[in-house]
């Protein structure tokens, strides 16, 4: 949210209950029904080529790199049109893996260092776009 306020880009929560956001002209907030893939679908729907989305749900990135937009998870990766089907298929893979019972858990806790490396993904990536 800084890097948005610092450069005054547009920048779009959705979710499905109210979100404590700052009084920022260049924020704004979509609240949708609760249920399953609602969010996504309005996110999915909304995204224009060149947006950026921050999402951990690798089918939402798909969608979203399918419509010419980017993808990037909450540790600081950057789905492409290059990477977003091999991470899918990891993500099915390990989903079949858990659903059988073969493997347990998730992934590793949150940590400084992926706050750090997300930070670092995105002020590269608006760099980029900005240049543009």
């Amino acid at each position: 949210m800084k890097a948005s306020l610092r450069l005054n880009i547009p920048l779009i929560f959705v979710a499905n209950k109210p979100l404590r956001l700052e009084n920022q002209a260049n924020l704004s907030l979509i609240i949708v029904e609760e249920g399953p893939d609602i969010a996504d679908d309005r996110i999915a729907g909304l995204v224009q080529p060149g947006d950026l989305v921050i999402t951990a749900d690798i089918p939402l990135a798909d969608r979203v790199v399918a419509k010419k937009a980017y993808a990037m998870n909450p540790r600081g990766t950057l789905y492409t049109e290059h990477n977003i089907k091999d991470r899918l298929g990891m993500r099915d893979l390990l989903s079949g893996l858990r659903d059988n019972g073969m493997i347990t858990g998730g992934p590793a806790v949150f940590s400084k260092k992926d706050r750090q490396a997300f930070a670092n993904q995105l002020d590269r990536f608006l760099v980029r776009q900005l240049k543009k």
